[in-house]
């Protein structure tokens, strides 16, 4: 009768165990994401396939700086409450600095220094993700 209980103890931990990375993957309101000036968190990260073309419009950008200031975070083309925003389904792409780099905070701001040609958007990373956007507690 021990060994039974010793046995189900051990799955039970095994069980809890298994879970605390699910939790783990849960609500992060720190700053992660920049997005129409303002600094997201995020929730989880559900890979998803590449885009077609007739669900491309359903994805936004999010670019990330291979060479970016201390403090810079991705940037997303819209947040919630933009009208553009998607609801958080992610084409990645990759940006680099041609000049000595600034924070980026919105999409806006990326579309002008790209004008510019202060920074090039090197492509796509090839990652497709879901993962929504949530206000910074």
């Amino acid at each position: 009768m021990n060994k039974k209980i010793l046995v189900l103890t051990v799955v039970v931990v095994l069980l809890i165990g298994a879970a605390i990375p699910a939790f783990a993957a849960g609500p992060n309101f720190s700053p992660a994401i920049y997005a129409d000036g303002v600094a997201w968190g995020t929730k989880g990260n559900a890979d998803l396939p590449a885009p077609t073309d007739n669900n491309v419009q359903s994805f936004d950008g999010l670019f990330k700086f291979l060479n970016g200031v201390e403090g810079q975070l991705p940037v997303a083309e819209a947040a919630p409450g933009n009208p553009n925003y998607n609801g958080g389904r992610w084409i990645e792409y990759n940006v680099t600095w041609n000049v000595t780099p600034e924070l980026v905070t919105s999409y806006a701001q990326l579309h002008e220094l790209v004008e510019a040609g202060d920074v090039t958007i090197i492509g796509e990373t090839g990652n497709y993700f879901q993962c929504p956007l949530l206000p910074v507690k």
